[in-house]
């Protein structure tokens, strides 16, 4: 069943890459809001995009106060390559397990062949666990509208 405005945020402890640090959800609770960004594949050319207009803009995320993570079914090598190609400020998270992306209904069965890949989707959780919105598309081509994100979090 698909996650609502309202319901508690699944917790997750996810690799940003090779080695035994793990980075949870919880990390960031009674701290700052999240935005959770699930994306299909690194590499890919809206992925790519999505995560460098992030990236691009970086300063307003801060403004807002909100921590972002971006999760793949990538494996923690790959992730984090991607992110350090990127120059990103904000960790990549391996969800290789597909624990996350089943947890918060943003995965695919199959994906042009490919099973168990992230569907593109967005969460933000606020400072209390608190899933405060939630958009998930079955078109991959397709990334979140920013401008609203951002708008829920100035309202936090």
């Amino acid at each position: 069943m698909a996650l609502q405005i309202g319901d508690s945020a699944p917790d997750f402890s996810l690799p940003a890459g090779p080695g035994p640090d793990r980075v949870s959800l919880s990390d960031y609770r009674d701290e700052k809001p999240v935005v959770l960004l699930f994306y299909p594949f690194a590499y890919s050319s809206t992925c790519t995009d999505e995560l460098c207009a992030i990236g691009d803009d970086w300063s307003v995320w801060e403004e807002l106060d909100a921590q972002v993570l971006g999760l793949s079914v990538d494996s923690p090598f790959v992730v984090a390559k991607f992110r350090e190609e990127l120059g990103l400020d904000f960790p990549l998270l391996s969800d290789f397990n597909k624990e996350a992306a089943t947890a918060y209904d943003a995965i695919y069965d199959d994906f042009y062949g490919s099973h168990g890949v992230a569907k593109r989707a967005a969460f933000v959780v606020d400072r209390a666990g608190v899933i405060r919105y939630t958009w998930v598309t079955e078109d991959a081509g397709v990334v979140p509208d920013f401008a609203e994100i951002r708008g829920v979090l100035a309202n936090l």
